[in-house]
């Protein structure tokens, strides 16, 4: 991933409120749910940080996450880096009422170019990694709590 891509950019629909939502993407006994299980602790605030490892076919990925905004129900903002690794990025959770539910917007931009030679920083991993945390994890989370209408 490269500061001259353009953002990754993950859109999707959930029959839940924004509260719910918002619930679901910013407390941590829900967070371990659908996103990693790794998460100690979390706390919806600017300039929280939070720590956790995450290994992945042999390699260790030392994974900080630092708050930078926080509009309750609408946004969220955490600056996204790896320990020990290059890169540096920044994560928004954009939250937005539709008619039946809620969209989310996830918007991934580099700020910091990661490595080349590790599998995972490529845009097509994270790209998909987004995809499956939010088109299919969150979505199966909160379809538990609200499912889809017949």
């Amino acid at each position: 991933m490269k500061k001259t891509d353009d953002p990754i950019v993950v859109k999707q629909h959930f029959s839940a409120s924004a509260n719910e939502v918002w619930h679901a993407v910013t407390h941590r006994d829900a967070m371990v749910q659908w996103f990693f299980k790794q998460i100690e602790s979390f706390e919806p605030r600017e300039g929280f940080e939070t720590r956790f490892t995450v290994t992945n076919e042999g390699r260790v990925f030392p994974h900080h996450l630092k708050i930078t905004e926080v509009v309750p129900c609408e946004k969220l903002t955490f600056n996204w880096k790896y320990k020990g690794f290059p890169g540096d990025s920044f994560v928004t959770l954009a939250i937005r009422e539709k008619s039946h539910g809620c969209e989310l917007v996830l918007t991934h931009r580099i700020t910091e170019d990661f490595p080349d030679h590790v599998p995972e920083f490529s845009r097509e991993s994270c790209a998909g990694g987004w995809e499956w945390f939010i088109q299919k994890n969150l979505k199966g989370y909160l379809e538990e709590m609200h499912p889809p209408s017949k």
